[in-house]
């Protein structure tokens, strides 16, 4: 209401947690789920950022500081900690899947700033009409949804992939037959 009262906007970050994604979404070279990812955050409007995990925050760490050691729990291979936001080489790593995004304040705005005009000559310009102060109520809502269309394309993928993955399937080794 502050920000409103000012006829002024404010950007803000959004985190997004996928939580119960497989290990093993992904590729390692060329379609990484992370990069899919922030692809596909990057189309979303206002998005002038990405980061995953401990994102911006590792530059300032050692990689002892940073790496996430490995264990085993619950008869599978986890990390004790999370800082690779939940893929690793571009691949899924069965932890929760973390990203924030971060959104600029929208641009248009009630009150009076400075332009040219198509001449060049300097001038000012009002926006008319609704304003809203923040993106992000609007913002998370897409952010979610592209996050699981992304999540769903991988998914179908790997399951193209090996058809024995999937559930309700009967899972196989190589070099055996279903019966």
């Amino acid at each position: 209401d502050e920000v409103r009262a000012e006829r002024d906007s404010i950007g803000g970050v959004a985190e997004i947690v996928a939580t119960g994604v497989p290990a093993g979404l992904g590729e390692p070279v060329f379609d990484k789920l992370k990069a899919d990812l922030g692809k596909a955050l990057f189309s979303l409007p206002a998005v002038l950022g990405v980061e995953y995990g401990s994102g911006f925050g590792c530059a300032t760490l050692r990689g002892s500081e940073n790496n996430d050691a490995f264990r085993m729990e619950e008869g599978r291979v986890a990390t004790a900690s999370n800082r690779h936001g939940g893929m690793l080489g571009g691949i899924s790593s069965g932890m929760p899947i973390v990203l924030r995004a971060a959104v600029k304040p929208t641009s248009s705005l009630p009150q009076e700033q400075a332009t040219v005009t198509r001449d060049g000559q300097p001038t000012t310009i009002v926006t008319k009409g609704r304003h809203d102060p923040c993106l992000l109520p609007r913002f998370i809502p897409m952010a979610e949804a592209m996050v699981a269309l992304v999540l769903a394309d991988h998914h179908l993928r790997w399951r193209a992939q090996v058809p024995s993955r999937g559930p309700g399937r009967q899972k196989t080794s190589p070099g055996t037959k279903k019966v």
